[in-house]
């Protein structure tokens, strides 16, 4: 099987079969537009301590974004903060390559499904797609720990 083929079944079958969609409690909640094309999502996260506990979103748009935030909540879900940025770093320096990044087995294995959207960053319409959630996870993340950290020190 051809790997743009393969990366295409990974993009439609989150699609398809979102992972954390529906949002839930958690103690940071943002909503992010990609006004070129529309799409949408509000994010909530949740941490325990340094751990992320939980990413739940709704949105609209493209397969790409969606699909984008279904991998999202299956990378990071359970993760420790600094290894959950390293991944999105990661996914940042893949998305914003032009396509001029190979997915090596390095980056395969910190990206897991995300590798798939190697592709994508040949589009500088379709990278904001992909990057709407993880975006949005950023801001929702320094939400929640300033939070935690504005009680830490009224405590």
């Amino acid at each position: 099987m051809k790997l743009d083929s393969m990366y295409q079944e990974v993009i439609l079958d989150h699609y398809k079969h979102p992972h954390g969609r529906g949002l839930r409690d958690g103690d940071a909640e943002v909503h992010h537009v990609n006004p070129t094309c529309g799409d949408e999502i509000t994010l909530r996260v949740k941490y325990e301590g340094s751990q992320i506990a939980d990413v739940s979103y709704e949105g609209q748009g493209c397969s790409i974004s969606q699909a984008s935030a279904s991998v999202l909540n299956e990378l990071l879900v359970g993760k420790q903060l600094a290894e959950a940025q390293k991944i999105q770093e990661t996914f940042l320096e893949l998305m914003q390559s032009k396509g001029r990044i190979e997915p090596d087995d390095a980056m395969e294995e910190v990206l897991e499904d995300a590798v798939a959207f190697a592709g994508v960053s040949k589009y500088p319409a379709r990278v904001k797609c992909a990057l709407l959630s993880w975006m949005a996870w950023k801001d929702a993340t320094a939400q929640a720990l300033g939070e935690a950290d504005a009680e830490r020190k009224t405590a």
